[in-house]
């Protein structure tokens, strides 16, 4: 996980935190927390799609890969459409599989991504959401 604050004059900060396992999730939420970041970027990981109502009860803003973030009683914005091993991504294996080194595989970028919009998370935080955006959502949760 990434939590993403501004800093004066320089954009944007990230700081990168790592989960190696479960019994780490309560303490490293609890030092999100109080950095107090002004969102969080979820990487597309099972172990965080199956905390995503733990990770969601930090309230938060986030961008995640996951619908599970979406639906999450929680601040959840929108995501990248990633569901299972993509055609990508089954590729890359099978070619390693057979042999291929990792280095020297191309990079890959998936071409499909969905925008979900939770109405009453948005809410809650405040945010209106433009009818320009409504209008391009994938799905909108109210």
């Amino acid at each position: 996980m990434r939590a993403v604050a501004d800093q004066r004059g320089s954009g944007i900060a990230i700081d990168e935190y790592t989960i190696r396992g479960a019994a780490e999730l309560p303490a490293t939420l609890a030092a999100i927390t109080q950095a107090k970041p002004d969102a969080l970027i979820v990487d597309n990981e099972p172990f965080l799609a199956s905390k995503a109502a733990d990770i969601a009860a930090a309230g938060l803003p986030a961008i995640s890969g996951g619908r599970e973030f979406a639906v999450a009683p929680a601040r959840r914005l929108r995501r990248q459409h990633l569901r299972g091993p993509s055609p990508h991504r089954r590729s890359y294996i099978d070619r390693i599989l057979k042999g291929a080194q990792p280095a020297d595989l191309p990079i890959e970028q998936p071409t499909t991504f969905k925008l979900i919009i939770n109405l009453k998370t948005a809410r809650a935080l405040g945010l209106t959401i433009p009818p320009s955006i409504l209008a391009r959502a994938d799905e909108v949760i109210e």
